[in-house]
């Protein structure tokens, strides 16, 4: 998920078509993948300008979802959504449990080690499997383990900043 300074935050993107019915594949970032039907209305990124659209129906299709939006009834309206970024209002998301943060939030937090060493931004996070993982760009682009309490020691979302137990020559 990657946050706007406008208060929108992108959950995805149209990146198909499915059927001959207006309906559209989805490349979901949220967790649970077909969390994103859930929300309501979406803003459709399309050419520079956010149109709102609004969810027919939509669902777990493989390792994919399947939407069709209001207004979209057939195959070619559908097409013109092919490579639309898909974002929400950022006050739509639940408040996260103690200890818990959406990645939009993270990106951008200064990064520092607990010496104090400066290593850059979150640029984006990453999911492997084992655990999360943030790239961090600064005078180069380090990959550090989001692992609260092992590596990552303080998290400091008013202040803007992550301090983290990590060598800065690794």
């Amino acid at each position: 998920m990657t946050a706007h300074d406008d208060g929108f935050v992108e959950v995805g993107r149209i990146n198909g078509l499915y059927g001959v019915r207006g309906w559209v594949k989805v490349f979901s970032h949220t967790q649970p993948r077909d969390n994103i039907v859930h929300y309501d209305p979406w803003y459709l990124q399309v050419r520079g300008e956010l149109r709102p659209a609004r969810v027919a129906e939509g669902r777990l299709h493989g390792k994919g979802v399947v939407v069709r939006l209001e207004g979209y009834d057939d195959r070619e309206q559908a097409r013109e959504l092919i490579g639309t970024d898909i974002l929400v209002q950022r006050g739509q998301f639940a408040p996260p449990e103690p200890g818990e943060y959406y990645w939009a939030d993270l990106v951008g937090l200064r990064v520092v080690t607990v010496d104090g060493v400066e290593l850059g931004r979150v640029d984006h996070l990453v999911e492997t499997g084992a655990n999360d993982v943030m790239a961090v760009v600064g005078e180069r682009e380090r990959l550090i383990p989001f692992v609260l309490d092992q590596v990552v020691t303080e998290v400091d979302l008013e202040g803007g900043l992550l301090r983290v137990d990590w060598d800065p020559e690794f």
